[in-house]
């Protein structure tokens, strides 16, 4: 029998999740409504607390690693893990967990729907029929890009970009993947990718889209020398990390070229978002919705209960980061 440990977690969970962390004989303390860390029964005292289950909206910063002396495992219901400090949980023996693999389907599906809605203008042309422009059929009206047959680059072939690499291939794409390092062969023949730099996969693409984590190297990783390079009428997908696009310069290649759409799923200042693209019509914009499929999100918040209990009663955690 193992001793009851207290746990604070950031947001309400799916009800599978929480009576798993409830059944485990943890003492749970959930935050209120959308007050997440500010929740005074956490910020008053985050030394009460043994375990953290947070979203990636809720950073773990070394001045709240600091204050929570007691704390020996963060959880992440998410991939990334851009929003704690991991170095400081490191210094501290902190376990840090994440969900990998369970949302990779729902994410490359949301990302190659923006690719979609995107090339063929999906979006705007829902605006203009709610708002009563549409006048009847036209053999110039509401013309956007080819995908079938077209070239796609994917910066970044882990499991979701592995899974667009997939999609793709039933569209008849050509796809290109740069990364810091290629696969084994075998593997690119299986995936039908093919190996490039980085800046040809910005030149040669008609669509990129980013599978990449947020890094100090991948910030702004499309800047204004990247979007100039890319190929007149090309579409830009972003469902990985917004803080990789520098927003005012892709709002100003959707106004003057060489792009033609963009679909972004993910924002540099979430929730906010850049004003100029708000502004676009050739921007289709969904609100961070990748993962937002029930099974999904159920997986995802039972994965990161079940590494909290592994934690606490000792054993390996399952999807340890670094491990």
């Amino acid at each position: 029998m193992h001793a009851p440990f207290r746990v604070f977690v950031s947001s309400s969970l799916p009800a599978a999740a929480a009576a798993r962390l409830a059944g485990s004989g943890a003492i749970v303390t959930t935050a209120e409504s959308d007050r997440a860390l500010a929740d005074p029964r956490f910020a008053a005292s985050p030394d009460a607390y043994e375990a953290l289950v947070v979203l990636l909206t809720h950073p773990v910063d070394a001045a709240l690693i600091a204050r929570a002396s007691a704390l020996r495992v963060v959880s992440t219901v998410s991939v990334g893990v851009d929003h704690i400090d991991l170095a400081a949980c490191a210094a501290r023996g902190i376990v840090v967990t994440h969900t990998p693999g369970v949302l990779t389907e729902a994410t490359a599906d949301l990302a190659f729907g923006l690719l979609l809605a995107a090339a063929r203008r999906i979006a705007e042309g829902d605006r203009i029929v709610r708002a009563g422009g549409f006048s009847g059929w036209g053999p110039s009206f509401m013309v956007g890009a080819r995908v079938q047959g077209a070239t796609l680059g994917l910066v970044g072939l882990g499991r979701i970009g592995s899974a667009m690499a997939r999609r793709a291939r039933g569209f008849g794409m050509k796809v290109l993947y740069a990364q810091r390092a290629p696969l084994a062969e075998a593997m690119e023949r299986a995936l039908g990718v093919r190996y490039v730099t980085l800046e040809s996969l910005f030149s040669e693409s008609d669509f990129v889209s980013l599978h990449c984590p947020l890094t100090p190297a991948t910030r702004h990783l499309v800047n204004r020398e990247r979007l100039a390079s890319m190929k007149h009428g090309s579409v830009l997908v972003n469902a990985s990390r917004g803080a990789c696009v520098d927003e005012e310069a892709l709002a100003e290649a959707l106004a003057t070229g060489p792009l033609a759409a963009a679909g972004l799923d993910v924002f540099e200042h979430e929730p906010v978002v850049h004003p100029a693209l708000l502004s676009r019509d050739n921007a289709v914009l969904t609100p961070h919705i990748g993962s937002a499929e029930g099974a999904t999100r159920e997986a995802m918040a039972t994965m990161a209960v079940e590494s909290v209990v592994a934690v606490m009663e000792g054993r390996e955690a399952p999807n340890r980061v670094g491990a």
